[in-house]
């Protein structure tokens, strides 16, 4: 009998929690998650949004990803709190750095992917991990990266001319009423990038609230395009049921103007 996947639907898979280790000395906590009986296609590295506003490894387009991809489209899905950034899985070691120290987590996570032999390794940022994409991502070891809801904060058009001038797909999600950066002037801004894809997304906010399905379909069309979308809504077999009680508030104050307990409170990008 066929059950409709729900936000807290858990579909089978292998899921084992890691640990990070930054040329910084820091140790950084995380999970992988694997398809159950085969190999992956391809590999999602996870950046999540800003930690000083909720912004966390369980966010909750990145919570689904982790929870469904693995058995909807062969994808492994990497993700981690960075350096101060807590969640139920644990706190990372050091504090929130402003998108400089960062630059070591996403080094860590690259490379952490690169020893276990994932194969066609993307990054997936969402806010502020969009600006640790575009900074420090370009990185031979990356297929490509795709970003959802970017600012363009932290990162500056020298990190768009490294794009540039790779070969490396760019794709940017932008919602229609995002409060940061909408369609118009991404497409504006990301045309520094000549291969950078920009996909505005009708009726959607920064935040993706109702909108996690659409952007799962756009990630699993690039990165492994012999899957069909839109994915199943429903699950013929065995589906666990995560609790996602303890993130109702730190959803909402990711993007709002509200600080969560942790890390010094900034812009919430």
């Amino acid at each position: 009998m066929s059950t409709t996947i729900r936000a807290s639907s858990i579909l089978p898979g292998r899921r084992e929690d890691i640990e990070l280790h930054t040329a910084d000395g820091l140790r950084l906590v995380g999970e992988l998650a694997l398809p159950a009986e085969r190999p992956p296609v391809a590999t999602l590295v996870c950046l999540h949004p800003l930690p000083t506003h909720g912004g966390m490894m369980d966010s909750h387009v990145f919570r689904k990803a982790a929870w469904r991809l693995p058995a909807l489209a062969d994808v492994a899905v990497l993700r981690f709190n960075t350096r101060g950034t807590s969640s139920v899985r644990g706190t990372s070691e050091g504090a929130f750095d402003g998108a400089v120290g960062e630059r070591f987590d996403v080094a860590a996570a690259i490379e952490y992917a690169e020893f276990a032999e994932l194969p066609n390794i993307w990054l997936v940022g969402w806010s502020f991990g969009t600006d640790l994409a575009l900074k420090y991502g370009c990185d031979p070891a990356i297929v490509g990266a795709i970003l959802l809801s970017p600012p363009l904060r932290f990162s500056a058009p020298e990190d768009l001319a490294t794009w540039a001038g790779s070969d490396r797909p760019l794709v940017a999600l932008v919602p229609e009423f995002d409060d940061y950066l909408r369609p118009a002037e991404a497409r504006e801004r990301f045309a520094a990038v000549p291969q950078a894809e920009v996909v505005g997304v009708p009726g959607a906010k920064h935040l993706w609230v109702g909108d996690a399905e659409t952007v799962l379909d756009e990630i699993v069309r690039r990165v492994n395009p012999a899957v069909e979308v839109p994915l199943p809504t429903t699950w013929d077999g065995p589906m666990e049921s995560g609790d996602v009680s303890a993130y109702a508030d730190r959803t909402v104050a990711a993007f709002a103007d509200t600080p969560v307990p942790g890390p010094a409170a900034g812009r919430a990008d």
